[in-house]
């Protein structure tokens, strides 16, 4: 493990069994280590992991992903929450949306509402759409409200008005009466959570938040009452799902912002890898135990999304773009009643985890496959800190396919991994190729603990000529964190049509956006004149329904008669790439403004690998890539010196991270320890 030096930044990355840190040093040494997570013991094994990095006077910055919020949410362990709507809309969460994901289900049912009717109750007012106000809040009536709750003994209330996020001042009325009669119960208010309008998804969101607000809180005062105890006096920063980090009492505030903090870390690093290496347009894929997280960079940008679902449940705020499916080392691989081989989405999880892992774990899983096609070596697994049960994986996956589907052990296993990596490339053309995307012009990034397993592979099947396995890759999510600009993104609805008479009420609106954005930041100590400025709009056809987020340039804001055109132009482009050519007389309307504010922080580097010699194999295994086991080298990477080839069919291994090099690849080793991968049909691993 390298040594640590002087003043430090430190990302910490939380994960379900383990938490990642990287820290680097005044020299740009980088430290990467690991320590194991308990959801019982989290504070103080977090604190634990810190403390081998160094003394709490030298951390200078400590930026932290969490999945606080999402395991909440998932585990249904949230508050309980009352809802207080406008009359008339108590069962706006009960209705919904009309469709449904799995249309061919019949039997489908969505979950329930996280506050059951009961705890649903009205206040009688109206804000028009435009913010004026139609009917005024009455204070007694939100009193006896309050004291209705009380009975009710809610842990939180979540305040959902009609057109909010138009004139917030019925919002703030009903929680200052709230909070002054329910003082220990938090509010959660729709207007600062979600300022945009769509009733199903707002409230949704908002309630999600109230959801999640107690927990959330408790953990981050447990976590900085432990920092400051053991004297960390840098302020800890919260990775957000937009690729960002904030203040601890911004984050409090809107906890649901933290669902994807750690996927969004993988994206941010694989977005800065991608950059140092000329590369504009990656597949950023993270191989977990239980999902596969997929994301895109193109043009050098991440990719984002205003909506997300979690559960069926909405949720508005900005997102970076991450498709997840039920594929991993710990996806359970069983035999339908047709007959047919399916791998996931149920995972054995980490306890008790694949049956090679000696936990109790009896079922099938990819892990086992891979054991047992000689991707893995069983003495070594984790450095050697884990032995691998060779004989339990043999038994699991002889009872649940082997056996059921009259195929050899081999043929088993082969088919587990294939089916496994179809599910991954399916999640990555439904965000390339459904999207007008040509996969082939991206080069893949694979990180996470399987990454290296699938990499090459899922690049065959889809057609993609270049894989990227990071340094470190059992980590980088956590590199990613540590890479994180802090950000804040505000929205607001203002919905007309994109002509002449509304541009300088769009500048006006763009303008106030930006200067809260601002304030916000500088709230936090951070210095005005470093905060970037970065505006969009959502834009559509008149009479549609979605929209398509156009980026506006800074220079059209400042030459407003720039504006219309610049729009129009940029949003042509997006909708003809996603959908195809429309005719060019049809209204385009704005619905949506957004400004997100972002203040740079320094961007970890990894170090030049000294000179070495080049490194022979360490040894030949058997290892099983097409149909049957055949002696292949094994490399150690860490012995590999900067440019050596390793030709395929090949194996690369690191203490936590395996890569497969296949026959018709080839792999080398980059300057600063990543390893490039590339198909020998095209010698220079050219890729975009």
């Amino acid at each position: 493990m390298a040594q640590l030096s002087g003043r430090l930044r430190v990302a910490a990355d939380v994960g379900g069994t383990f938490i990642d840190f990287v820290a680097v040093d005044e020299n740009d040494t980088i430290m990467v280590d690991k320590q194991p997570a308990s959801a019982d013991r989290l504070v103080q094994e977090f604190a634990a992991g810190l403390a081998r990095l160094g003394p709490g006077e030298a951390v200078t910055h400590l930026a932290h992903g969490t999945t606080t919020a999402i395991n909440t949410i998932v585990q249904e362990k949230g508050a309980r929450v009352g809802l207080v709507t406008t009359k008339g809309f108590r069962d706006v969460l009960e209705l919904g949306r009309g469709g449904r994901n799995e249309i061919y289900n019949w039997r489908f049912s969505p979950p329930p509402p996280l506050v059951p009717r009961a705890l649903r109750l009205e206040v009688d007012e109206r804000t028009l759409a435009d913010g004026r106000i139609l009917t005024a809040v009455s204070p007694e009536q939100v009193a006896a409200i309050a004291d209705e709750l009380a009975g009710l003994e809610v842990e939180a209330i979540a305040v959902c008005l009609l057109h909010s996020y138009a004139n917030p001042e019925h919002e703030l009325a009903v929680a200052d009466v709230l909070r002054a009669r329910l003082p220990g119960v938090s509010v959660t208010m729709s207007h600062v959570v979600a300022p945009e309008w769509r009733e199903f998804e707002r409230t949704s969101s908002t309630v999600l938040n109230a959801y999640v607000h107690p927990m959330f809180g408790t953990y981050l005062s447990r976590l900085t009452e432990r920092l400051n105890t053991d004297g960390y006096r840098a302020p800890l920063a919260i990775m957000q799902s937009n690729g960002g980090v904030l203040s601890v009492p911004r984050a409090h505030s809107v906890p649901v912002r933290t669902l994807y903090s750690g996927p969004a870390g993988g994206v941010v690093a694989s977005r800065a890898l991608a950059e140092s290496l000329g590369i504009e347009h990656a597949i950023c894929a993270d191989v977990g135990g239980t999902t596969f997280d997929v994301a895109l960079v193109v043009d050098g940008d991440i990719v984002e999304r205003h909506e997300t679902r979690l559960h069926e449940r909405p949720v508005l705020g900005a997102t970076v773009d991450i498709t997840s499916i039920g594929a991993g080392g710990g996806s359970v691989a069983w035999v339908d009643a047709r007959g047919a081989l399916k791998v996931g989405p149920e995972s054995a999880g980490a306890k008790p985890g694949p049956a090679c892992f000696g936990h109790g774990g009896t079922l099938a899983t990819v892990t086992d496959a891979q054991l047992l096609l000689g991707f893995l070596d069983a003495e070594r697994f984790l450095g050697g800190r884990m032995k691998l049960d060779v004989a339990a994986a043999e038994a699991a996956i002889t009872k649940h396919v082997a056996e059921p589907l009259g195929l050899s052990l081999t043929e088993a296993c082969l088919g587990i991994v294939r089916i496994a990596e179809t599910n991954m490339a399916n999640a990555v053309r439904a965000i390339t190729v459904q999207r007008g995307l040509d996969p082939r012009e991206f080069a893949l990034i694979t990180y996470g603990g399987g990454g290296g397993l699938f990499g090459a592979s899922l690049a065959e099947e889809l057609g993609v000529r270049q894989v990227v396995a990071p340094r470190a890759a059992e980590a980088f999510s956590a590199w990613g964190i540590l890479a994180s600009d802090y950000s804040e993104d505000l929205s607001v609805t203002r919905v007309f049509q994109l002509q002449e008479n509304a541009v300088d009420d769009a500048v006006r609106e763009l303008t106030n956006l930006a200067a809260a954005v601002t304030d916000g930041l500088a709230d936090y100590g951070l210095p005005r004149d470093q905060v970037r400025l970065h505006h969009a709009a959502d834009v559509r056809f008149a009479g549609q329904h979605h929209t398509v987020t156009v980026p506006i340039e800074a220079a059209w804001i400042g030459d407003p008669a720039t504006l219309l055109p610049g729009v129009e132009q940029a949003f042509r482009t997006l909708h003809t790439r996603m959908y195809g050519p429309r005719t060019s007389d049809s209204v385009l309307e704005v619905v949506t403004l957004r400004v997100r504010g972002s203040v740079p922080v320094p961007r970890p580097h990894w170090p030049p690998l000294p000179e070495r010699e080049p490194g022979p194999a360490r040894e030949h295994r058997p290892v099983c890539l097409t149909e049957r086991h055949g002696p292949t080298p094994v490399h150690v990477r860490d012995s590999l010196a900067v440019g050596q080839r390793v030709g395929g069919p090949a194996v690369v291994e690191e203490w936590a991270n395996t890569v497969l090099v296949p026959a018709g690849w080839a792999a080398h080793l980059d300057e600063h320890g990543h390893l490039r991968l590339y198909s020998t049909d095209d010698a220079t691993g050219a890729g975009r």
